[in-house]
């Protein structure tokens, strides 16, 4: 991973444009190839983002006389000729770690064997829904389950023993990533949990994302071989 902390400007270049004016922000780029523009809050979520494939270069700017003025360009770029075009106008300061391979995240053994349930019996959430596949891979980390519904339509299902605001920010990243795919969108988003907070539906549901209140044992046969969701 390279950080790089700079004084630098933004632009988008794609489908829309974007600017962010020059300010000190923190620049990520990812083994993966992935680039990310963070400011000093807004905690987890980047001011703009581009996802992998996508090639970095790096160049001076040159001033009319071809002179370097001391600014750098990076200029990243994807398959479909989107860009984001940073210019670093000072760089405060510039590091690489190599992080090496991660164990991935270690759920609470209810929270995945829910998940493994869920995944295992798909047609929960509705007739005719099917499951593509479980940790469904992001810039960002992996979604829990990725399926279809009934009409075909794209659905992420985030798993959670409690269902608390984190979680559906959670699931609302991911959503935000995979509806940039045009394979997959449009994506839509299912919040599954043994308890949902009161907090965290009315967030959910304010986004569109549908609430499902799981019975474990339920599920895992223990009263009755029903599924049953409440």
């Amino acid at each position: 991973m390279r950080l790089v902390i700079a004084r630098c400007a933004v632009d988008y270049v794609g489908r829309l444009t974007a600017h962010l004016p020059l300010a000190p922000r923190l620049l990520l780029v990812k083994a993966d190839g992935s680039v990310s523009v963070h400011a000093d809050d807004r905690a987890y979520k980047p001011l703009n983002w581009m996802t992998p494939p996508c090639t970095l270069t790096e160049r001076p700017i040159l001033d009319a006389e071809g002179e370097e003025t001391g600014e750098l360009l990076w200029v990243v770029e994807n398959r479909k000729g989107e860009q984001l075009r940073i210019t670093l106008a000072e760089v405060l300061l510039d590091h690489e770690e190599a992080l090496g391979e991660d164990p991935g995240l270690v759920k609470d053994g209810v929270e995945d064997h829910l998940q493994e349930l869920l995944a295992e019996h798909f047609g929960t959430f509705g007739e005719g829904w099917t499951l593509i596949r479980r940790e469904f891979p992001t810039a960002i980390g992996p979604v829990d389950l990725l399926g279809r519904d009934a009409a075909g339509a794209t659905v992420a299902v985030e798993v959670k023993r409690r269902g608390t605001i984190e979680g559906v920010e959670q699931l609302t990243r991911y959503l935000d990533l995979l509806n940039r795919d045009e394979l997959l969108a449009p994506v839509a988003g299912v919040f599954a949990a043994q308890e949902i907070r009161p907090q965290a539906r009315t967030l959910a549901e304010d986004r569109g994302i549908r609430c499902v209140t799981v019975d474990y044992e339920a599920l895992r046969g223990a009263e009755s071989d029903e599924l049953r969701l409440f």
